[in-house]
């Protein structure tokens, strides 16, 4: 099965909760998608093994071969390449990949070249196996190197699968959230962390993914996001409330279920919750 983790904004627990499911589940493959921030690797400790270099392809022009007519500017929806008179433009950071100039030059006067936006860094913890996307300085697109850890899930129906997206609503949670069999979504009992989970809610409905709630620092806020969930019966996983021992934990390094082992039978009964199909429709 696999299960995201997302929010609609920063600062929740996102990860907290994805790196406690991963330990509580112990032998699952966990991807940590949020590739401009990866920090799940500061709780979970693996011992990295590999490290796997990731492109996506650009042009590249031969200008003896370039009769300068225009054609790969006009077929580029992104603006990547422009010619001007006797020379040709490319703006790599604006390159999507997708190859049309390439396919459409009549001169075939362009090639592609991969170019690296990022690096995948893949490790294990315990009997975790741990995978995360570092996305380069300046780059400016995620999803590409989102989509490269997604296809390293491994076609076994008896491992779970734990994927950490970035916070938000962005491209690049709906890149990462898309094709899960569920989807965890962590909010705030605040008005900010109510209006962003209703972007996240829609967010998910429009995927057509299976959700839940999972209410943190529940006893700190108002009872908002709870009438939200009421009316619109979105199941809640689970409430945890504010606890010091718990932000002592973060901010030391250390997993909520290694501080905190108690909470292992919440994390039994959201699994089940979602394993069981227990979830409001």
């Amino acid at each position: 099965m696999i299960i995201s983790i997302a929010s609609g904004k920063g600062g929740t627990g996102k990860t907290t909760i994805a790196c406690s499911l991963a330990l509580y589940l112990e032998d699952v493959q966990f991807l940590d998608c949020d590739v401009e921030e990866p920090n799940a690797h500061i709780f979970l400790k693996p011992k990295k093994n590999e490290v796997i270099s990731i492109g996506m392809p650009i042009p590249e022009v031969d200008e003896s071969k370039c009769s300068y007519c225009g054609k790969c500017a006009e077929v580029c929806e992104f603006n990547s390449i422009i010619v001007i008179k006797d020379k040709v433009l490319v703006f790599p950071e604006l390159c999507h990949g997708c190859g049309a100039c390439t396919y459409f030059c009549p001169d075939n006067a362009i090639k592609e070249v991969e170019r690296e936006i990022g690096v995948i860094e893949k490790g294990i913890s315990g009997r975790i196996d741990f995978s995360h996307g570092v996305l380069n300085v300046g780059e400016p697109m995620a999803p590409p190197l989102i989509r490269q850890v997604k296809r390293l899930i491994r076609d076994n129906k008896k491992r779970d699968v734990i994927i950490d997206a970035s916070p938000g609503t962005s491209c690049p949670v709906v890149e990462a959230v898309n094709d899960s069999d569920f989807c965890i979504l962590v909010t705030e009992p605040t008005p900010f962390g109510l209006n962003d989970l209703r972007l996240a809610v829609d967010m998910i409905k429009k995927l057509k993914i299976d959700f839940g709630v999972v209410i943190n620092c529940d006893d700190i806020g108002d009872k908002e996001v709870e009438n939200f969930c009421e009316v619109q019966n979105i199941t809640i996983l689970m409430t945890i409330p504010w606890d010091r021992r718990i932000a002592e934990a973060y901010s030391s390094g250390k997993p909520l279920l290694e501080a905190l082992p108690e909470y292992k039978k919440n994390f039994s009964k959201m699994y089940e919750m979602i394993t069981t199909g227990a979830i409001s429709k």
